[in-house]
């Protein structure tokens, strides 16, 4: 099946390259182009791709409203944060804001088409052991811990076993790490994956944790 893209970026050099590379991938088409946030927003209700490249500084609507707009549409597009550099002040935000997860603009092409690959197939946590790190990074900054909302306080809802497979996604481990560090199948580790993302009404593994950082399931550090 192939992967329909967006690439939503104010640079044309940027848009053009990504599209380039992009179409040269068997099972990727880059379907359209906006640019900035509320074009973004606009062509992601007229062409439903699966995966949006989202620049986060754009005029008129920038990435992270953007984001929580196709969010809060409720459209089946996953967000793909595009950065500069990997600890850009602004991405933590954009993860906050239901971003799938990010990637640098100076990626190769094969890091970028498997990052779109790895964000439509729902694994949504790009790179884990980085994003681990910009995570942790930037909920110093913003001050975690944070007062816990009633939504975050609802992880009791959790079992014991879900409890730390929440903690392992937040620590960047993926299905086949979690599945060797508690000795179970792999099938396994995804259906409580799945079993935590509804229970807490998230959306994604990246949300899942954000969440566990702001509940203070895990310590920044």
């Amino acid at each position: 099946m192939t992967i329909r893209v967006l690439i939503a970026d104010d640079q044309m050099m940027v848009r053009e390259g990504f599209s380039v590379l992009l179409n040269a991938m068997p099972d990727i088409e880059v379907v359209g182009e906006a640019v900035n946030g509320r074009e973004a927003v606009d062509r992601v209700r007229e062409l439903a791709p699966d995966v949006v490249l989202m620049d986060i500084r754009m005029p008129e609507l920038n990435g992270i409203e953007a984001t929580r707009e196709i969010v809060a549409a409720d459209s089946a597009a996953k967000v793909l944060v595009l950065t500069t550099f990997d600890l850009d002040e602004y991405v933590y935000q954009a993860l906050r804001a239901g971003a799938s997860g990010f990637l640098l603009k100076d990626a190769s092409a094969r890091r970028l088409a498997d990052g779109v690959r790895v964000v439509a197939a729902g694994e949504a946590l790009l790179a884990p052991s980085v994003t681990r790190r910009l995570i942790t990074e930037f909920a110093k900054l913003s001050g975690i811990p944070r007062p816990m909302s009633a939504a975050h306080a609802a992880y009791g809802d959790l079992t014991d076993r879900e409890t730390e497979v929440l903690v392992l996604i937040a620590q960047g481990l993926s299905n086949a790490e979690m599945a060797e560090r508690l000795v179970v199948a792999e099938s396994t580790v995804k259906t409580h994956v799945s079993r935590i993302l509804v229970k807490l009404g998230l959306r994604d593994r990246t949300q899942a944790a954000v969440f566990a950082y702001e509940a203070r399931l895990v310590t920044p550090g």
